[in-house]
């Protein structure tokens, strides 16, 4: 089992939640579409080769963002991560992945 985490604008949030679940993040148990978020503001640039969502190249930019935390079995992080790139805004999302211990 592995612990997704990645940040997203908070206007896309719901869609992008809805991704991964649908790939198979976020059951635990009898629970579907479980996570755990933390609202902050997420800061970039975008260099000159970057063709952003938000903001321009060569501008610092400040967006709200969601940190979204959820699990995810070790036999779907391929179609889950590959449904989070889908759905996500950015050219190139923030994606941490956790091995968790069971114990």
């Amino acid at each position: 089992m592995k612990k997704l985490v990645f940040f997203v604008p908070v206007d896309d949030a719901q869609e992008v939640k809805e991704a991964i679940f649908n790939a198979g993040a976020g059951t635990i148990g009898n629970y579907d579409k479980c996570s755990f978020e933390t609202e902050g503001i997420g800061q970039f640039r975008p260099n000159n080769q970057a063709n952003p969502h938000i903001g321009e190249s060569g501008i610092i930019e400040k967006v709200r963002e969601l940190k979204v935390e959820t699990i995810c079995p070790d036999d779907k992080v391929k179609e889950v991560i590959k449904a989070l790139r889908t759905a996500h805004p950015y050219e190139e999302p923030a994606i941490d992945l956790y091995e968790l211990v069971n114990f």
